[in-house]
């Protein structure tokens, strides 16, 4: 994608050289109320623009953009006003999450603009940033009509242009921004391009970019590896399975963090195959790992003080003489045994190999993340992750998720559903046999192969990774990048907190 080039100012936007103005909008209790940033608009149409929104069919609601002419009372042609909803109870204003979707808005509404100028940044200057990026972001690489070129240029209001902090946040949140479009780009390129061989080396790519140290096992490394569940997933496919390795280490590390993410870069559900409805959207199978190896890049440029190693088993789970079968006995990358009884419950296999070889390097927090299961999307719907593992960590990563705005709910591992994944075969099956508590009973398989003493989350992403419905807010449709912020998140409270 190309984003929009961001710049600070703290001119009044009323003279501004510009093509369009935005501004916020709240959802009061009476009617439409200005979001703080709007003052100077507001002067310049002599304090009448509330009551013009109004006549328009303003409501300040959330994502709601309506266009006002400005006839002369600003350089601008054009006023946005974008909805960010109501003010929360016990807040003086919106919240983060409000002026990211509100921006989002905005930024779709701008494509085809050369420039604008933005007021929402003197509510939340980070989350306008993100909103502003991930609004323009288009996915138009095969199409032959590429549209309306995204927004080329947006100036984002502060009271200071010069404050090193806003510089500094400008920054961190347009490469945040950019991170999840990285992972959304993986996502939405078709499996046809992207598969194992190809992820691979577009990891190593952008991993060698930035400084980092990279590793790639083929399958025949994998074989003498003896990484049973990513070479048993992979076997069906002509296009041969890999596991990438993506290291970085910074400034004084005060810790020590391990990533993996599921990377099936297309998922028929192999001899357990899936019903055809809906297996195109299976291109998303990769979506953990994607936000795996943006996560990891992002790092890298934003200099966290900490060592990473990503680790990231790709593969592609197809029907062949050479699939593996329900009943085949696999023999894990650490001596564990699997009995295959769904082969369409593949990812944890894959990951099982990658915990394992994550373990070794001794980590002090292991995250973990995957669209592992439909049960997810049952438990928590499209928008909210789940998110399981020892218990303060994971309540700690959920808080973090919310609070980013990609949404998240910690979720337990009940320990009487351990006693389903027996096997009389095997030291244990990949499910349990029956369809209550999928989810829970997926975190409980993982939890088998995470290292002793390891504070560690698994957040399951099936719902949240990929929208199939309309754009909204700054989410586009199809690859979402969550949760590439939590993770990034998660990494700087570990950085600041340990």
């Amino acid at each position: 994608m190309t984003a929009p080039k961001l710049a600070l100012t703290d001119s009044d936007p009323k003279s501004v050289a510009t093509d369009a103005v935005v501004i916020g909008t709240i959802q009061g209790s009476d009617g439409v109320l200005l979001a703080p940033g709007a003052e100077q608009v507001d002067a310049a149409f002599d304090g009448e623009l509330t009551a013009l929104l109004s006549t328009l069919g303003a409501t300040g609601k959330a994502d709601e953009l309506v266009k006002l002419p400005a006839r002369g009372a600003l350089t601008a042609p054009l006023v946005l006003a974008v909805g960010l909803g109501k003010t929360a109870a016990g807040q003086d204003g919106p919240g983060s999450e409000q002026v990211r979707r509100a921006a989002g808005v905005a930024a779709r509404a701008l494509a085809g603009v050369t420039k604008a100028t933005v007021t929402l940044s003197t509510v939340d200057l980070g989350a306008t940033v993100e909103g502003l990026v991930l609004g323009a972001y288009t996915f138009t690489g095969y199409k032959s009509d590429q549209g309306k070129a995204p927004l080329a240029k947006a100036d984002l209001v502060v009271a200071d242009a010069k404050d090193k902090h806003a510089k500094n946040v400008l920054k961190a949140n347009t490469a945040i921004a950019e991170a999840v479009a990285t992972a959304r780009d993986f996502v939405n390129t078709p499996p046809n391009d992207l598969f194992p061989a190809s992820f691979a080396e577009r990891a190593v790519k952008l991993g060698e970019a930035v400084g980092l140290t990279v590793e790639v096992l083929d399958e025949k490394a994998l074989r003498k590896g003896g990484y049973g569940g990513v070479l048993g997933v992979g076997g069906g496919s002509s296009r041969q399975p890999r596991l990438v390795r993506l290291s970085y280490t910074g400034p004084k590390p005060k810790k020590k963090v391990a990533l993996v993410g599921k990377g099936i870069t297309f998922d028929t559900g192999g001899i357990s195959i899936k019903p055809a409805p809906g297996m195109d959207e299976m291109t998303m199978d990769m979506g953990g790992a994607a936000a795996v190896v943006a996560t990891v890049v992002l790092a890298a440029k934003l200099k966290y003080p900490l060592e990473i190693i990503a680790t990231v088993p790709m593969a592609e789970n197809m029907p062949s003489g050479t699939a593996y079968r329900p009943g085949d006995v696999l023999t894990m990358y650490g001596g564990k045994t699997v009995e295959v009884l769904n082969t369409d419950a593949e990812g944890r296999l894959i990951l099982a190999d990658a915990i394992v070889r994550a373990g070794e390097d001794n980590p002090d927090y292991l995250i973990e993340t995957s669209t592992l299961t439909g049960a997810q999307v049952v438990a928590l719907g499209k928008h909210t992750a789940g998110i399981m593992g020892s218990d303060e960590f994971r309540d700690r990563v959920a808080t973090i998720a919310r609070a980013t705005g990609e949404g998240g709910w910690a979720m337990p591992l009940p320990e009487e559903l351990r006693a389903d994944l027996d096997s009389r075969l095997a030291d244990l099956a990949n499910v349990s046999g029956h369809r209550w508590g999928g989810m829970l009973a997926a975190g409980i398989f993982l939890r088998e192969f995470v290292p002793e003493n390891v504070q560690w989350a698994h957040l399951d992403i099936a719902g949240p990774a990929y929208n199939s419905n309309s754009p909204y807010g700054y989410t586009s449709k199809g690859g979402t990048g969550v949760p590439v912020r939590t993770l990034a998140a998660v990494l700087a409270d570990i950085a600041d907190q340990g």
